[in-house]
């Protein structure tokens, strides 16, 4: 068992986060909970996606997922869309923090009108992106992003990254 799932319900075999958890390690199986807990359990999270550094999507949560509260209001509809975009904001900000001698980024926050986005650092260069309704509240969105890079990130091997990278795309 890994520290980041001790205690946890163990994983079941299903399509809810939008590939497959079938013949997946534990390390992948345990990344899927975490994400699946992460849309369910945060009012207020519309999609989720995890993306590689180089921007390849590893994980999200399906668009039409029933327990995501307004995930078809995602852009698009896609989890594709949401993951493109979130490579695309974590390349920008990392570029704006090194004209500005900031340093690592390591949150990103976008509000809008008709949502937000938030997107997190992975101690491996991955990034987190969570699109979220309107009215969510922020702390509690940041916080339990923060709860899953900090389980997640120390397991997000070049092994691990593989393997959910080849889930998602036989999965597409």
């Amino acid at each position: 068992m890994t520290a980041f799932s001790q205690g946890a319900t163990p994983v079941t075999p299903t399509r809810t986060t939008g590939v497959t958890a079938y013949g997946l390690s534990e390390e992948a199986r345990s990344l899927h909970w975490l994400l699946t807990d992460l849309v369910e359990e945060v009012p207020g999270v519309r999609s989720v996606a995890v993306v590689s550094s180089d921007g390849l999507l590893l994980l999200s949560s399906a668009p039409d997922h029933p327990g995501a509260r307004g995930a078809a209001e995602g852009p698009r509809g896609s989890t594709a869309d949401l993951a493109t975009i979130v490579a695309g904001l974590g390349s920008l900000t990392s570029g704006a923090a090194a004209l500005m001698d900031g340093g690592p980024v390591k949150q990103t926050m976008v509000a809008m009108a008709g949502g937000g986005l938030f997107v997190m650092t992975i101690s491996d260069g991955s990034l987190l992106g969570v699109h979220t309704a309107p009215d969510c509240d922020m702390g509690v969105v940041a916080y339990h992003m923060a709860l899953f890079v900090g389980r997640a990130g120390h397991v997000l091997t070049p092994e691990l990254r593989r393997e959910l990278r080849q889930s998602v795309e036989a999965a597409g």
